[in-house]
This record gives structure tokens, C-alpha cells and sequence, in this order.
């Protein structure tokens, strides 16, 4: 079983920036995605950014180009750099964690195992 704790979340104005983390515990996989997700208010859950065993990262269309993933695989930390903030980013940002398959690329569908979520407002 995984635990993934995510923190780093809050307040901040548009074009501020905002650092999230999310720490992993439990059981590990060779081959993985991780990455993150948002929800806001009312809207069906988005993919934000993944990335996987490999480095590989992959971001959605929608972002403005401001968002950057990192990892830390001693710590088994995922990270999420969020700058250039606008009103449209608020929401609640979840960590994921999913098996891959050799080969595989990364997609929305991988997460098995979810984070409570933080909270993300962007004012204008």
C-alpha cells in the first residue's frame, strides 16, 4: 500500500508562484508515473503534469508553460513548481502514483494511488 502526502499549497496572486511537494511512503514500484492533478470548483478533475522512472515528463495542453515536475527519488518526492499563477490555476491539486509498463508512456489514466490534495487559490 502507498501513501502520498502532498503540502505547499495556499494563497497568492496572479503571477505569483507556488511550490508543491508530495512525499511517498509504503510500497514502491520499479516502474512508475507520478504526477498531478487538479480539480476545481464545480469541474471534472484535470491532468496537471506527470513524469516517471525514466524522467520523462509530460504536461498538459492547457498549462501556460510556467509549471515544472520534478522528483527526488531518494526521498521517493514528487514536486510541482507552479509559476506565472492566474485565477484560472486555483484549485485542489492532487499527487498520484500508478504502475507503468515497460514501455509505456504515461497518461491521465495511470493513478492508483491518490494524495488527499492541497489547495491552490490564485486571486487577481
Amino acid at each position: 500500500q502507498v501513501q502520498l502526502v502532498e503540502s505547499g499549497g495556499g494563497s497568492v496572486q496572479a503571477g505569483g508562484s507556488l511550490g508543491l511537494s508530495c512525499a511517498a511512503s509504503g510500497s514502491s514500484y520499479s516502474r512508475y508515473c507520478m504526477g498531478w492533478f487538479r480539480q476545481a470548483p464545480e469541474k471534472e478533475r484535470e491532468s496537471v503534469a506527470f513524469t516517471d522512472d525514466t524522467g520523462r515528463t509530460t504536461f498538459a495542453d492547457s498549462l501556460n508553460g510556467g509549471f515544472t515536475i520534478s522528483q527526488d527519488n531518494a526521498k521517493r518526492s514528487l514536486y510541482l513548481q507552479m509559476n506565472m499563477l492566474k485565477p484560472e490555476d486555483t484549485a485542489t491539486y492532487y499527487c498520484a502514483l500508478g504502475t507503468r509498463r515497460s514501455g509505456a508512456y504515461c497518461n491521465g489514466a495511470f493513478a492508483k494511488d491518490w494524495g488527499q490534495g492541497t489547495q491552490v487559490t490564485v486571486s487577481s
